[in-house]
């Protein structure tokens, strides 16, 4: 059902293919499906919740005006994360990047849902058990701590993974890096992880 679901919004989507303009009944959508995914991507490559905040206000402002540069060589989200990659990048060239101006107190992230946890704990190496059910958010939470202080090459590729759930192509398309180094920096990344989780254990 849920598979029907996006796959309907996906056709929706494609009707976007070499639009002239976006209403705002369509920008909601896009806003709808795609903001905490933007915020969370913004998130972790930042550090800060009100830069993320202001960021992906910009992301959606961009993808309102640009949207006639939407090909459809891409998937919309992968277009979407390009945007929001390349927002995130120019404004650490600016000034107050630079300064430092955009630290703070790391903001606690909503608790994803059961399927979700599960799948990022897989993924980052671990299996069920019922001691990690117990654990429950826990346990996501801490694996996120790890992962937000991986260094920025190797969280961003496992951040798209994992969050985003783009493909290792679309990672790549994105990223502007070949397939293979992405598959090599997911490997170091989730190893990362893995190791520190049992250091801590």
């Amino acid at each position: 059902m849920r598979g029907d679901y996006y796959l309907e919004i996906q056709l929706e989507l494609e009707g976007l293919k070499r639009a002239q303009a976006l209403d705002e009944d369509q920008l909601r959508e896009i806003m709808r499906l795609y903001g905490d995914e933007i915020w969370n991507y913004i998130y972790y490559l930042t550090g800060n919740g009100e830069t993320a905040d202001d960021l992906a206000q910009e992301v959606f402002v961009k993808c309102y005006y640009r949207i006639a540069t939407y090909q459809g060589t891409s998937t919309f989200k992968a277009w979407l994360f390009t945007i929001a990659r390349n927002t995130v990048f120019s404004y650490r060239k600016s000034k107050y990047f630079r300064l430092g101006l955009w630290g703070g107190r790391q903001q606690t992230l909503n608790a994803a849902d059961t399927e979700h946890e599960e799948r990022v704990m897989r993924q980052a190496g671990m299996s069920a058990s019922a001691e990690m059910e117990y654990m429950g958010n826990r346990r996501v939470a801490e694996i996120w701590e790890i992962i937000m202080r991986l260094p920025l090459k190797l969280r961003e590729v496992l951040v798209l993974d994992l969050k985003a759930e783009l493909s290792v192509r679309e990672i790549a398309g994105l990223t502007g890096l070949p397939e293979g180094t992405v598959k090599s920096r997911l490997h170091r990344a989730r190893r990362k992880v893995q190791e520190q989780l049992r250091g801590r254990e």
